[in-house]
């Protein structure tokens, strides 16, 4: 029996793994992204629908997604402490806010104005 044999046995007989669709809440890490998945529990003594989310920490080998993109991932082995998921493919892209115009003109409006003494304000000081 060779290796090929062996290795096309093994991968044969791996069970598939788990797949989850969630939205992308943080991009900050290299090549890391925080996901959020929704999903609908049985409140036990209620027996009403509780909506409850779980965060995954996801492998983007490539940092091609973003905030607000809504992403598939998969479970895979351990990359690191709390790495256990990685990107498979962006389902829809979200909406990107472009924070450029800010760093123009419309940033100056925000910005703090000093004040500036005008005549009013000053007070005359008593001279002895």
């Amino acid at each position: 029996m060779t290796t090929a044999e062996t290795k096309t046995e093994k991968t044969e007989k791996r069970r598939l793994r788990t797949r989850q669709i969630g939205v992308v809440t943080s991009d900050k890490v290299a090549k890391t992204r925080k996901v959020v998945v929704e999903y609908l529990s049985r409140h036990a003594k209620y027996n009403k629908y509780v909506k409850r989310q779980t965060v995954l920490h996801v492998h983007d080998e490539k940092n091609e997604s973003r905030v607000g993109d809504q992403v598939e991932v998969m479970s895979c082995r351990p990359i690191s402490k709390s790495k256990t998921y990685r990107l498979l493919r962006i389902v829809t892209k979200g909406t990107q806010i472009d924070t450029s115009i800010l760093e123009g003109e419309a940033s100056k409006m925000f910005e703090k104005k000093k004040a500036e003494p005008s005549a009013t304000d000053v007070v005359a000081t008593p001279e002895s």
